[in-house]
């Protein structure tokens, strides 16, 4: 389990979707009049972390493992989504939104780490079939 390089990823985009409740850009979330927006953006980093963190284990089956990391992939996609908008909701990109701007980085580096362990897999489960292919 903890030998396969997905796993690494795995567990990198989980400790980067926690770190992301630490963020200036959360903060703006949560204090947003609009409540909606803040839960929203907390239900899908938690929900990705969760998901990423089930993935881990499903080391055995490596195409439900697949479909959870894809599952997890379109959510960070759709927190992405939510995070840039409360950026351009704060004014945009300027020089005082640098620390913000870093939190989409962080949410970026997230989706980067999920794909990377998807293709990780999808490698793992070629490599499968074509020594069953031989056999």
């Amino acid at each position: 389990m903890i030998q396969r390089i997905q796993t690494v990823f795995l567990i990198l985009a989980a400790l980067v979707n926690l770190g992301l409740f630490f963020t200036p850009i959360y903060s703006h979330a949560v204090n947003d009049p609009q409540g909606w927006i803040g839960t929203t953006f907390a239900v899908a980093l938690t929900l990705t972390m969760i998901l990423s963190l089930v993935a881990v284990f499903l080391y055995s089956n490596r195409i439900n493992q697949l479909k959870w990391v894809k599952m997890a992939t379109y959510i960070e996609i759709v927190a992405l989504g939510i995070a840039v908008a409360i950026l351009f909701t704060l004014g945009g990109f300027g020089r005082f939104l640098w620390e913000e701007a870093a939190s989409i980085g962080l949410l970026i580096f997230g989706l980067a780490f999920l794909w990377l362990a998807g293709r990780n897999i999808k490698k793992d489960q070629e490599l499968v079939d074509s020594m069953d292919r031989i056999r």
